[in-house]
């Protein structure tokens, strides 16, 4: 007989499952399991399989399943297994041998492995522990908070023993099994930083170095969202030894091949094309290293790290590692990976092609990529990277300096000092001081052919002492704001970006949900399109509840949408979508401008002049027409004409929303925002 607590609560014996009856009977039974050969008082029981006040007869009610328990176990031969169900006054005693428990089973191989000093006796112990986890532990019990706290207490060791498995493939130098083992724990667990910290190191020593790094960048991100922290020293510590190692060129280490009676447990020993995002339920995870407007899934193939085949070093004329410069044999590629399904776009790629290839002004070119919330900036600045990273041997830099989101913005000594370690520069000589760092990065890259993609900047300020200072060296920014400041003093190139049309729109739903599903009503698809602003981010989020159902025509989630209570609630997926984007951008907007931005809201068809604005907001003409032009730089209202200004349908109800909740979403900061980036 056997009794099971890592997954479905059952009991098992040599001629199948006995039946144990209702979830309350299955909850006693765990709980007596999780208390073995100790008496467990009436009342505790009690406490645990009612949340709410129990009722009277609760004692009654859990007398009658211990006595239900008793006569199952008895009728699968418990006696002859040493186990005996008996009473004690007011309490009850599970009497058994403990090793017919399978948690108890697995907490002995866990203890007896050795990841670090035996890590070859250890991965057989770890990989028949795990094998014992059925599904989620205490599955079939109820929901009250004892057993969720058992259960988050079963699930935390499981997580430890995971942890321990990658490290001993690491030690036996098995980086592509114990990126697999990391991998599916980590998507399930996005914010356990010693999980993520393992699988960044085990994907940069397959020489996935651009994954290992969006990994942080997406963790650091949710934890200032969620928790309002930065990430820890474990994680830190991962991100800064990538950073080194592949300044060093010391990337990819050959894997050793596994064992042909030790497979992985968790798929192909050459693991998939790993991707941050996390999806449940079906949903269509969205990708977080590229603007969620533009990327949804990883695609099958994974393309050589940083997107660029083999790696380089040096400028033209080369330079040895080690020559006190900063420089080593090593290109550093800090690209996110390329955003999946990437349509259209083939203007503003080409504007930034002759923005950052013009080589007759005499200075570094820069380009500014801008748009609303959920365009797709940050996808097309990294698609175009991609696209021309053979144009920069010597390297491509990638940071995203948080200026739209519910935490701090980046702050330029931080970009700096992780740029100066990815050129070579030891920790100890990268200076504290933001001026001493934008000297020496200017400094190291004077001579170099090298590509800086600045993501999600806040202001022009935030990005100059980035910006590096040699003829051979491009610079692409994304932000919400259009930075005239930098159009005006560093003769940035603009690239704007607008909502997609209706053949585009359609085109992206077909990419996602498969060409048949959209021919089927091209009608709805057009409907769609409208219904999301032809914004990427939304179109995405819609083609995800789609996916989700898939026996759902265009027309159900488009008769849907049309209802504007629920518009911005349905265009979201997980921890993404247009209400967290805008609210973002609202979020940095003075009062003022916030209270002319819910004033504008108000506006029947979303078109309106100075005047009527003036007249909703009860602001005077040179108040309301500095709001105005500040919203329009902003992207939150488009200036289509003088004097002639739409708001899109997405933005008003988002601002009707935080109107009739007293503007209680807006958030003072800067920051990541949360599933939406550029």
């Amino acid at each position: 007989m056997e009794f099971s607590l890592l997954g479905p609560i059952a009991v098992t014996t040599g001629s199948g499952e006995l039946s144990l009856g209702p979830a309350k009977r299955r909850s006693v039974l765990a709980l007596l399991l999780l208390q073995p050969n100790t008496t467990v008082p009436l009342e505790q029981l009690i406490d645990s399989l009612w949340e709410e006040e129990p009722p009277e007869h609760a004692r009654t009610v859990v007398q009658g399943h211990v006595s239900r328990l008793r006569a199952t176990l008895a009728e699968g031969g418990a006696e002859a297994y040493g186990i005996e169900l008996t009473t004690h006054g007011s309490a009850y005693l599970l009497r058994l041998p403990e090793e017919l428990i399978d948690a108890h089973r697995f907490g002995e191989l866990v203890a007896l492995a050795r990841p670090e000093a035996a890590p070859a006796d250890a991965v057989p112990l770890l990989r028949e522990a795990l094998g014992l986890w059925r599904g989620p532990a205490l599955t079939g019990t109820v929901t009250s908070p004892p057993f969720a706290a058992a259960a988050h207490a079963l699930e935390e060791r499981r997580l430890t023993a995971v942890e321990a498995l990658g490290r001993a493939h690491g030690a036996l130098g098995e980086h592509e099994q114990a990126a697999a083992i990391l991998y599916s724990a980590a998507v399930n667990h996005p914010l356990r930083e010693g999980l993520i910290a393992g699988l960044m190191r085990a994907l940069f020593r397959t020489g996935r170095q651009s994954d290992a790094l969006e990994w942080f960048h997406r963790t650091r991100r949710l934890l200032n969202e969620e928790l309002g922290v930065d990430p820890g020293e474990r994680l830190r510590e991962a991100y800064e030894e990538i950073l080194r190692a592949e300044a060093a060129g010391a990337g990819r280490q050959p894997s050793r091949p596994a064992d042909a009676t030790r497979g992985t447990g968790e798929g192909p020993a050459g693991a998939p094309s790993f991707h941050v995002k996390h999806g449940q339920g079906g949903r269509v995870p969205l990708q977080g290293g590229a603007d969620a407007g533009d990327a949804v899934e990883a695609p099958a193939a994974e393309p050589a790290a940083g997107g660029v085949s083999g790696t380089r070093g040096g400028t033209e004329g080369g330079s040895a590692a080690g020559d006190g410069s900063g420089r080593t044999g090593a290109a550093p590629r800090l690209l996110p990976r390329p955003p999946a399904r990437f349509l259209a776009r083939e203007e503003q790629l080409g504007a930034l092609t002759e923005a950052l290839t013009d080589r007759t002004t005499g200075e570094s070119p820069l380009a500014v990529v801008a748009g609303p919330a959920g365009v797709g900036k940050t996808a097309c600045a990294v698609q175009w990277a991609h696209l021309h990273a053979d144009a920069f041997p010597d390297g491509q830099l990638f940071a995203d300096l948080r200026g739209f989101g519910e935490g701090d913005e980046a702050a330029p000594a931080e970009i700096l000092r992780d740029f100066l370690l990815a050129l070579g520069t030891p920790p100890e000589r990268a200076p504290g001081s933001a001026q001493a760092a934008s000297a020496l990065f200017r400094s190291l890259v004077a001579d170099r052919r090298l590509l800086v993609v600045l993501d999600n900047a806040r202001s022009s300020a935030q990005v100059r002492p980035l910006l590096p200072g040699g003829l051979h060296c491009a610079t692409v920014v994304t932000s919400r704001s259009r930075l005239d400041g930098l159009v005006a003093t560093d003769c940035a190139r603009p690239v704007g970006l607008q909502a997609l049309g209706h053949q585009e729109g359609a085109a992206l739903l077909g990419a996602m949900l498969g060409p048949e599903r959209v021919a089927e009503d091209p009608a709805a698809a057009r409907e769609l399109v409208d219904l999301c602003d032809g914004l990427p981010l939304a179109l995405r989020a819609a083609a995800a509840q789609l996916t989700a159902r898939p026996r759902w025509r265009l027309a159900r989630l488009a008769a849907a949408l049309r209802d504007e209570r629920r518009r911005l609630a349905l265009l979201s997926a997980e921890d993404t979508g247009m209400a967290a984007a805008l609210r973002m951008s609202v979020a940095r907007l003075s009062a003022d401008d916030a209270r002319l931005l819910s004033a504008l809201a108000t506006s029947a068809d979303g078109h309106l002049n100075a005047s009527v604005a003036a007249a909703l907001a009860g602001y005077d003409p040179e108040r309301t027409q500095d709001g105005l032009d500040r919203l329009a730089e902003m992207h939150l209202v488009d200036e289509e004409a003088t004097d002639v200004y739409t708001i899109s349908t997405l933005t008003q109800l988002f601002a009707r929303d935080e109107r009739g909740e007293g503007g209680k979403g807006r958030r003072s900061g800067a920051g990541e925002e949360s599933g939406e980036r550029g």
